[in-house]
C-alpha cells in the first residue's frame, strides 16, 4: 500500500501551533523547513550547548508535546512521522 504525500504547508502550520515563539519562516518550500525545524529541535540547536539534552530525550519531549496538543489525530501522527524520520537519519 503506498502512503500519501503529506500535505507540508499544512504541517507546517500545525508545527508552528507548537511552538509559538518559535521562528519558522524562509524562503524555502514547507517541506524542507518543517524538516530541518524538527531537525534543529531534536539536535537541541535552540538550546545553549551546555544545557543541551541528548537526541532520545528530546525526540520524547518532542512526542511528549504533540501527543498532548489540541492537535488532530492525523497530524499528530504525520508530525510523529517526521520526527522518527529525522531521528533515524542521525543515527
Amino acid at each position: 500500500m503506498q502512503r500519501l504525500k503529506p500535505n507540508f504547508d499544512h504541517l507546517l502550520n500545525e508545527y508552528r501551533k507548537l511552538w509559538n515563539n518559535r521562528k519558522l519562516t524562509g524562503d524555502d518550500e514547507a517541506e524542507l523547513l518543517l524538516k530541518e525545524a524538527i531537525a534543529r529541535e531534536l539536535k537541541d540547536e535552540n538550546s545553549h550547548p551546555r544545557v543541551r539534552k541528548p537526541l532520545y530525550e528530546k525526540f520524547f519531549l518532542a512526542v511528549k508535546r504533540i501527543t498532548s496538543s489540541s492537535l488532530d489525530d492525523v497530524d499528530k501522527n504525520a508530525l510523529i512521522e517526521l520526527h522518527i524520520e529525522q531521528l533515524e537519519s542521525m543515527k
